[in-house]
């Protein structure tokens, strides 16, 4: 009998080929399991989307709106939809993608998520009459406990959509230009619920007030003390301060601040939108940017409630909600007040002036500029270094040449040149007019005041239709300048102007250059603020005759002040906002809307991409000027 023989290579063999298929069956498997994961995270980013915007509807129906039992149970499963969306994400990207998640996830959106996952435990377990902890099971099982958390959830994940627009390398311009346009319907909508107003209000002057808080300009149709009530100023009030900080650096600071996995191109484009000059400076400058903001508004409000206690014959709860929102609005360079009269109230007027000199700092703060409050704040530092090396007695401190940056020294002298000028010529021109009857110390308070507001925070403590003809064009031209760049303020900005003057120089001294402070002034700059100068005048004029041709009854003096309030977004106006039709009061809308984001800025957004591919160079050739 025969017996076959044992061939163990042969065996090997086959148990290689048996692995070689396994492995690549198993990578396979495992490059669908991996799509598959991914896809699925898709999903539940588009979830999230949609359930962080159901959320916030909700929200804002149930604190907005009356509402029926039926009512308040479908928002009760809307909320409980958006949250199970929330928790079933966050386990999702633990279990699937934990080291990634662990390596792009931040402290405090850690907090985040496990604040999420700890709302699942009142989903799984149901209240009971006899809880083991009585006051623990009270929190978690309250609304005040969950609805603040889904509501940050929420607010968070639209701000990593944002980024993630910020990614794909979308034209900063449009983007910019958007969130300024659906922040100010969002607002609209806001403004319309039923216990933002007393008596209600019709959409346009909804959407004009808050295309003027979005815009920071101030200008208003409805009296606003009498029309909102709390809550409806305290919308306001919201819309003003992020459309003051702008909308894309408050979203992008949120944003970053719980992630901070934002792309390179997506910093780079929040560095350009906040000029800070490096990425490295972009988070600091960032915190800086908010942390200055709300501290200089929280001691305005004290100064404030200290210079106003007793005078305007409120409560104790009205002087700090007057305080409090006149710092925003004075900071903000925002121009609305929700007393009546504003800062022309009597009370006010002839009280304590002490209200008028609070106000104009803040403005004048508002209105100088963040890059420059950035360039003090490095100055400060680099003076503390330097005399802590002068302790330590080190001598390798290397310093710069220069502590303030040229546009830092522009911006200051410009804007202190311009408001002691209009400031003395206010108080020559309307010291026997307006001003008469107050003592010289009153008048020179209010000429400060008067000239520095319609720069751009659009207040007024005397009733600008009182004033002179020339007073009146002053203003048009200090609304035409308005304040510093990347400030709360509008106008073609100071940096621009004084980029004019110092062309108009350079041209009469038959200079090739253009030179301020030892430093020359880029070829650049000169054309930005040329271009910027240009379509300014071009706009206002088609505007202002637009704005006349539907309002043939009323005054053309008036109706030019009002289309250089708008579209400077000053906020100041000669009593006839009011009484303007819908369509100018849409017009008047797209001039805020158009003098917040510039339309030189909205052409690059819509013409920059085509005019970078089509840049082919001439032959020079030169244009018979003058």
């Amino acid at each position: 009998m025969m017996t076959e023989k044992f061939d163990i290579n042969s065996i090997i063999k086959d148990l290689k080929q048996y692995r070689t298929r396994f492995n690549v069956g198993y990578n396979r498997f495992m490059r669908h399991f991996t799509t598959t994961l991914r896809v699925v995270e898709t999903i539940f980013n588009i979830l999230a989307f949609i359930g962080s915007l159901l959320c916030i509807i909700a929200m804002i129906i149930y604190i907005g709106f009356e509402h029926s039992i039926e009512e308040t149970r479908l928002i009760a499963r809307l909320l409980k939809t958006s949250q199970i969306i929330f928790i079933t994400s966050v386990v999702f990207n633990l279990v699937f993608f934990f080291k990634e998640t662990v390596r792009k996830t931040r402290p405090i959106k850690w907090g985040a998520d496990i604040l999420i996952l700890i709302t699942a435990l009142p989903l799984i377990y149901p209240e009971t009459t006899h809880p083991l902890i009585p006051w623990l099971s009270h929190i978690l099982y309250s609304r005040y406990f969950v609805f603040p958390i889904l509501g940050l959830y929420s607010i968070l994940n639209m701000s990593y959509s944002v980024l993630g627009v910020l990614g794909k390398r979308t034209n900063p311009s449009m983007i910019m230009s958007c969130s300024f346009i659906i922040l100010i319907l969002a607002g609209s909508f806001l403004l319309m619920m039923p216990r933002c107003t007393y008596n209600g209000i019709n959409y346009i002057d909804s959407l004009f007030v808050s295309t003027s808080a979005v815009c920071i300009t101030g200008l208003t149709p409805i009296d606003i003390s009498s029309t909102f009530t709390p809550f409806g100023i305290l919308i306001v009030g919201i819309l003003a301060q992020i459309g003051g900080l702008g909308v894309m650096t408050f979203t992008c600071l949120f944003a970053m601040f719980f992630s901070g996995s934002a792309s390179v191109y997506s910093q780079l484009m929040v560095k350009d939108m906040i000029y800070t000059k490096t990425i490295n400076a972009l988070w600091p400058t960032l915190l800086y940017i908010l942390g200055f903001t709300l501290t200089i508004e929280a001691i305005g409000a004290v100064a404030f409630f200290f210079t106003i206690k007793g005078t305007i014959g409120e409560c104790l709860n009205d002087e700090i909600i007057f305080s409090a929102f006149h710092a925003m609005s004075s900071f903000c360079n925002l121009g609305f007040s929700n007393v009546d009269g504003g800062f022309s109230n009597q009370a006010l007027l002839h009280g304590n002036q002490s209200v008028y000199i609070v106000a104009s700092i803040l403005i004048f703060a508002g209105g100088i500029g963040f890059p420059v409050l950035v360039n003090f704040r490095d100055a400060f530092f680099r003076k503390c270094r330097k005399i802590w090396a002068s302790i330590l007695r080190k001598d390798d401190v290397v310093e710069p040449v220069h502590t303030l940056d040229m546009n830092t020294k522009i911006a200051l002298v410009t804007t202190i040149t311009i408001l002691v000028v209009s400031v003395i010529l206010f108080l020559i021109f309307e010291y026997n007019n307006s001003l008469s009857g107050m003592s010289f110390y009153q008048k020179v308070v209010q000429s400060v005041f008067n000239a520095l507001a319609p720069r751009s925070s659009g207040f007024s403590s005397v009733n600008p239709a009182s004033f002179l003809n020339i007073t009146i064009l002053m203003l048009i031209f200090l609304m035409w300048i308005g304040g510093a760049s990347q400030s709360t303020a509008g106008g073609i900005k100071v940096n621009t102007f004084a980029a004019m003057v110092l062309n108009l120089r350079a041209i009469i001294t038959g200079s090739n250059h253009v030179v301020a402070f030892k430093r020359t002034v880029s070829l650049n700059s000169i054309r930005h603020a040329n271009a910027i100068i240009g379509v300014s005048i071009l706009t206002y004029f088609v505007v202002s005759m637009t704005l006349v041709a539907f309002e043939p009854t009323l005054g053309v003096k008036e109706l030019l002040f009002e289309s250089a309030s708008a579209l400077f977004t000053v906020g100041s106006s000669l009593g006839i906002t009011p009484i303007l039709s819908v369509p100018s009061k849409i017009l008047l809308c797209v001039a805020m809307f158009i003098g917040r984001v510039g339309l030189l800025a909205l052409l690059i957004g819509f013409y920059g991409e085509t005019g970078q591919k089509n840049n082919v160079t001439f032959p020079s050739d030169n244009i018979i000027i003058n």
